[in-house]
């Protein structure tokens, strides 16, 4: 009796206790009201979305929007559908191309790729309906618009009223990681989940002359419904210079004058430095090899990704993504040529030098005129501090910009060899394209090679135990066997490959553990053996016992432990695992 008691508490305290059945309050609306509003279809109009006849306040299940979407796809000549792919749970992923025929240039508009921010896939509904029925199939003359309306297919479909407490609509969204608990938007170098290989495959099918990546932000509030990042705004960050240029000089303004004549109020992303304190300013990074648009960056395709603000209603936010795809098709098209060279000029430049690594920088790179929300404080019973609290009221602050500057640079080898025991390197360089050659036999070579000095692990994220270390590089004679494979830096991939090969990269395999072995030691020495040894080697050789004298007075914590004073002799002696700790890629000089 006692047992079963005890057993009933243990399941109480761990079952959740929803104390909160009402939806989590939220700052002050700002009134809004804009063009874009001319959009929404009147009720009872033939190709009316399901958003639409909701009134903005549901968005359509998986099953649903497939279906309204295969009804316009059967009733128009200019759309068809296609399936690029399967998620973990065996939903079918797919695109509507729309088009007027082949060989233009094609914008990839991705939705849901965290599938609680789904503002895109019902925008997108509503701009294929009005490029079918709705007298707007110009924009299809000089480019194609290439549709994916629900990346994360999974996600989208472990939707409830609970899924983003900080967002202001629709009634139910779905969830921001897949079936996997993986977030696809941390997943564009490492390609762990089948709907990111599938996407990387789908984007080197179609080559897109612009990619645009569909969220939805919070964190603090503000005046800006639209926000968007990609390296290259305001002449930062670019690895694909010309690229970076032609986003920053041609397609922002773009953006930004049109979104504003319809009403909206466009803006930088707003990362904020710290969401309890705004005044201290916004981030401006360089965007990761993780996410979409430092991919891009170094995959040299053009890559934008919009952030629709959480706490604007989602009807406005709707509207606005409508706005900002439209705007990037009708700019493509016009800007079509002056695009593709800029592409091609990036996809021929061969960088000798990396940047792998940023930290912030000093002092603020500018101010910005920052069109914020006031807000007081009050004291919170619950946690026991002054809490911020937003008043939805506009104000206009001048707020200072931090970004970034290079923290680790490296000039590029020749080459990368992967040795064939790392098949897994192997799979998701092919999963990028990007070129290798492979050894049919054993090869021999004199390489550059990197050891790790004190690894550490940190906490697992995105089904990984990310690895940091110090390295020492060192040259070596390594065998290559069969099956090894050799990445050239001189190729349009060079920079992507370098994201993921060069130990000292942030977004590296490395970095994500994928080389876990390497920090197992397989081979020891017993007591009896290593301390005789260490005598000798004390007794003939000043050099080691000027050295072993000086560790014992640098370090007390050494001095004091026997095993770690053996350990020490052990390392320099041929018994020592030459290949511990050793990171088995190598760099060809």
């Amino acid at each position: 009796m006692i047992l079963r008691v005890a057993t009933s508490l243990a399941l109480l305290a761990a079952a959740p206790v929803h104390a909160q059945t009402e939806p989590a309050p939220l700052p002050p609306v700002l009134p809004w009201s804009g063009a874009s509003e001319a959009l929404v279809a009147g009720p009872g109009a033939r190709w009316i979305t399901p958003a639409e006849v909701a009134r903005f306040e549901t968005t359509p299940d998986y099953a649903a929007t497939r279906a309204w979407i295969e009804r316009l796809v059967a009733a128009s000549p200019l759309l068809t559908i296609e399936s690029f792919g399967t998620t973990p749970e065996g939903r079918d992923l797919y695109y509507v191309r729309a088009s007027k025929g082949p060989g233009k240039p094609v914008v990839l508009a991705q939705a849901g790729i965290h599938a609680g921010e789904i503002d895109g896939k019902d925008a997108g509904m509503m701009l294929l309906r009005d490029i079918a029925f709705g007298g707007k199939d110009a924009l299809l003359d000089q480019v194609d618009l290439v549709f994916v309306p629900i990346f994360n297919a999974d996600g989208h479909e472990r939707s409830s009223p609970w899924s983003r407490p900080n967002q202001r609509g629709p009634r139910e969204q779905g969830w921001r990681t897949n079936a996997q608990n993986l977030n696809l938007n941390r997943d564009y170098l490492k390609a762990d989940t089948p709907e990111m290989r599938a996407m990387l495959a789908l984007i080197r099918r179609i080559d897109p002359a612009l990619y645009l990546d569909l969220h939805v932000t919070d964190g603090t509030d503000y005046q800006y419904d639209i926000t968007f990042d990609f390296n290259g705004l305001y002449g930062r960050y670019a690895n694909s210079v010309a690229i970076g240029r032609w986003l920053d000089e041609r397609l922002r303004p773009a953006f930004d004058a049109a979104l504003t004549a319809n009403g909206h109020v466009p803006g930088i992303y707003v990362d904020a430095i710290d969401n309890r304190d705004p005044a201290k300013g916004i981030a401006h990074n360089a965007d990761a090899a993780r996410f979409s648009t430092g991919w891009g960056d170094l995959a040299r395709v053009p890559t934008v990704l919009l952030e629709t603000h959480s706490l604007k209603p989602y009807r406005q936010r709707v509207l606005g993504t409508y706005v900002f795809i439209e705007t990037a098709l009708r700019t493509v098209s016009a800007e079509r040529q002056t695009l593709q060279r800029a592409i091609a000029a990036d996809r021929a430049a061969r960088p000798r030098e990396a940047v792998l690594g940023w930290k912030q920088a000093s002092a603020p790179i500018f101010t910005t005129q920052f069109k914020g929300v006031a807000h007081d404080r009050y004291r919170s019973v619950a946690s026991g501090r002054d809490e911020l609290r937003w008043l939805g009221r506009p104000v206009t602050l001048t707020m200072p910009v931090i970004g970034q500057v290079p923290a680790i640079t490296n000039k590029l080898p020749k080459a990368w060899w992967v040795p064939a025991s790392a098949p897994q390197v192997i799979e998701r360089l092919r999963a990028q394209g990007i070129a290798f050659e492979t050894i049919d036999t054993p090869r021999k070579l004199r390489l550059d090679m990197v050891r790790l000095k004190d690894p550490k692990l940190g906490t697992a994220i995105e089904g990984h135990v990310p690895l940091t270390a110090g390295f020492a590089h060192e040259t070596r004679s390594e065998a290559m066997p069969a099956g090894s494979v050799r990445v050239r830096s001189d190729q349009p991939l060079g920079l992507l490959a370098a994201a993921m090969l060069e130990a000292e990269s942030a977004d590296s395999l490395l970095a994500w553990n994928y080389f876990a072995a390497i920090l197992t030691r397989t081979e020891y020495i017993e007591g009896y053996a290593v301390a005789p040894m260490a005598d000798a080697m004390l007794a003939r050789d000043p050099a080691l016992k000027r050295a072993f004298e000086a560790k014992l007075a640098a370090d007390p914590k050494f001095a004091a432990d026997a095993n770690a004073r053996l350990a020490w002799f052990y390392e320099r002696t041929p018994y020592y695992d030459a290949r511990y700790l050793l990171y088995p890629v190598g760099r060809e000089l």
